[in-house]
């Protein structure tokens, strides 16, 4: 079967699985995730929410290597495993078709979510981390961080990882700029004034937001990819699930995993 008729195939169960999503959710109930989450000594998120739901261990995710900056751009070269990292919004239809298409290559992800997002679609993310995958924060509203003042920066940190902790118990380990790749002197401090140890950055874009086509996305990434690779893609983009199954199958080929980011630095 080619990347184009599973990605027909994902497009069709997914919008199945969606309808069940809209209502697990329609009483405004937020959606506990059954697996245990976050948090390692040291990070953000190790208090469960207090209306109830999963206990959360100290070592539900691996403990983080020691000494790594606050900065993190990639992982370590002589690891056979890369992170694919997802910002986190869209129709949640596509991204229901790439966690399917991620299970069937027994992949892991990192999705940095938008808060507004998981205010629209609060089963999502019982959904990833059900699936073995790792959540962290993209910002409330996903507007430019970089440009804000230092009080709005931090309530659009600090928004998303309420919402992240009403949801799972945890504010997650992870914290990405909004529309930048780096953080700012000012967003950093603001996100280790929010809880988080750590900006994660990438040093490979796919380009995937700009549209140009699944065998782009695939070329972009695997004509750069390299142990220890953060690679940037997006939900809410048909390329990118038609681009996923040909990218999965690429690393597999050259012996490289596609881990969680905590398991890439652990």
């Amino acid at each position: 079967m080619s990347p184009f008729e599973r990605r027909d195939l994902l497009r069709l169960a997914a919008l199945g699985a969606a309808g069940s999503l809209t209502a697990a959710c329609a009483d405004g109930t937020a959606h506990r995730a059954a697996a245990r989450l976050p948090a390692a000594a040291g990070t953000p998120g190790g208090t469960p929410a207090s209306s109830g739901g999963p206990a959360v261990e100290a070592d539900a995710l691996p403990r983080l290597a020691a000494g790594l900056p606050f900065e993190i751009s990639s992982g370590p070269r002589t690891v056979p495993a890369v992170a694919l990292t997802f910002h986190g919004q869209g129709d949640p239809a596509i991204a229901t078709a790439l966690l399917a298409e991620a299970a069937r290559a027994d992949a892991r992800i990192t999705v940095l979510a938008v808060g507004s997002w998981l205010d629209e679609q609060p089963a999502m993310a019982g959904r990833i981390l059900d699936g073995g995958h790792e959540l962290g924060n993209h910002t409330q509203t996903h507007r430019s961080i970089s440009a804000m003042d230092a009080s709005a920066a931090y309530q659009e940190i600090a928004r998303c990882a309420q919402r992240l902790k009403q949801l799972t118990g945890s504010t997650g380990r992870w914290f990405r700029p909004s529309q930048a790749q780096d953080c700012t002197a000012t967003v950093a401090a603001q996100a280790r004034r929010a809880g988080y140890s750590h900006c994660l950055g990438y040093d490979l874009d796919s380009l995937d937001y700009t549209d140009p086509g699944p065998d782009a996305v695939t070329r972009t990434v695997l004509d750069a990819v390299r142990p220890g690779s953060v690679v940037s893609l997006h939900f809410g983009h048909t390329g990118t699930v038609a681009a996923l199954p040909a990218i999965l199958d690429g690393l597999h080929r050259r012996g490289l995993r596609a881990v969680t980011t905590s398991e890439l630095l652990s």
